[in-house]
């Protein structure tokens, strides 16, 4: 039969198992990304590390798989701590970061016990040093920074520029009184800085700009404090393969010339290179999750467009929506047949702009056939949400012709069971 296989998996079959909408990942291609910065990154250069950015994707199963792998985790919220604590995550490997970070969530994160702390603002420097007095404790943090660079992706996804609700801008010479105060005080150890310049980066060139500025930073506190940065944290962002961009870069695009200009730039301002430490989530796990879904009523409107809508839609991919981003699809139970329509992929929320798929390449479709959705691993179950009470679909990891469930599929019951 000419059905749609991955990681060995027939998907037509996981969704008659575990029904639709579904969420599947390879555990394999996990493992080869993990593999491939082993590799290129930790093993050709030294005094580095990598953490994955959470946020992409972080259920418990992802966070065992990450832990057992040995690398370390940046999470951006008490949940996402959490989530890390219940599987016995190594906090010296946690980096927490946020641009509002509560009370609360600090006095976590000090109590676990976190490696690094990503502070981005002097209101949060004050609430840390309390925080960590009461725990008696000196806490180790980065600086977040804004270099004033320009990424070219979506402007929502942008974070490095100078107008930007992340970080202290370094352009106008602000960070200097941040990093003076963070200097004086008992309960923190500042040990450098961070950047990130956005998501979804397809270029390497805005790392070098973003490493210049910085580096001059570093130049700048050593020679007023007298500070040496001990760490220098790049961020992510690196992008991967959707249906409006070219293939996947390999990690050595990205960190090859970020070490590189560290390197020339340090030497250049005569200082010491850092502990260099990367950001990789998306890169991770954006490719490994494919979303399947049934489709339903098909409506053709002559000579203007042709629907077919799925049962799900923004509420579990609200991408397409938010970024205008642009994913690829193939029917899962018809991949021997050449494609001969073009047809707009709906989704079912009570929103016009619900749309996962303009104009896309298929088969003849019928009611009941299965889509699959690529490179959905990143920023789809994580951003999914209830919206039109619809509950969460199920999540399922797949390796070797092998399938697990690890999440369950939300019931109406589940939606309900805070409400009063």
């Amino acid at each position: 039969m000419g059905h749609f296989y991955f990681d060995g998996s027939d998907t037509v079959y996981l969704a008659k198992k575990y029904g639709t909408p579904l969420y599947v990942v390879s555990e394999n291609y996990i493992i080869d990304r993990i593999d491939e910065i082993k590799r290129d990154f930790l093993g050709r250069y030294i005094n580095v590390d990598v953490v994955y950015a959470g946020k992409a994707f972080l259920p418990k199963e992802m966070a065992r798989i990450v832990k057992r792998e040995g690398i370390g985790i940046d999470v951006v919220s008490g949940g996402e701590l959490y989530t890390a604590m219940k599987v016995d995550f190594p906090s010296d490997k946690i980096i927490f970061h946020g641009n509002n970070k509560s009370l609360d969530e600090l006095d976590m994160a000090v109590g676990y016990g976190v490696g690094r702390i990503i502070v981005d603002n002097e209101y949060e420097l004050g609430l840390l040093n309390n925080v960590a007095k009461r725990h008696g404790k000196r806490v180790n943090i980065l600086y977040r920074t804004t270099p004033g660079v320009n990424s070219n992706t979506h402007k929502y996804i942008q974070t490095g520029q100078v107008d930007s609700k992340f970080g202290i801008p370094i352009l106008n010479g602000v960070i200097y009184s941040a990093i003076e105060k963070a200097l004086k005080l008992d309960n923190i150890n500042l040990l450098g800085f961070h950047f990130h310049i956005g998501s979804q980066i397809l270029d390497n060139t805005t790392y070098v700009e973003a490493i210049k500025v910085i580096t001059k930073l570093m130049k700048g506190v050593k020679d007023r404090f007298g500070f040496k940065t001990r760490e220098l944290n790049t961020g992510g962002g690196f992008g991967i393969q959707y249906a409006d961009t070219g293939e996947r870069k390999p990690i050595s695009f990205y960190t090859d010339i970020i070490m590189e200009e560290i390197g020339r730039s340090c030497r250049e301002n005569g200082l010491d290179i850092p502990r260099v430490i990367i950001e990789p989530g998306r890169w991770i796990v954006g490719e490994a999750g494919i979303t399947l879904y049934t489709i339903g009523s098909i409506k053709e409107i002559p000579d203007v467009r042709t629907y077919v809508s799925v049962d799900g839609g923004m509420n579990d991919n609200p991408r397409p929506s938010l970024y205008e981003a642009k994913y690829d699809g193939v029917i899962a139970n018809k991949m021997d047949e050449d494609p001969s329509s073009v047809v707009t992929i709906a989704g079912k929320c009570c929103e016009s702009g619900d749309i996962l798929v303009w104009d896309l390449k298929v088969p003849e479709v019928k009611s009941g056939d299965i889509l699959a959705i690529l490179s959905t691993g990143a920023y789809n179950y994580s951003m999914a949400s209830n919206y039109n009470k619809f509950p969460r679909p199920a999540v399922v990891m797949v390796k070797d012709g092998k399938d697990r469930l690890i999440v369950k599929r939300e019931t109406y019951q589940d939606m309900l069971r805070n409400e009063i």
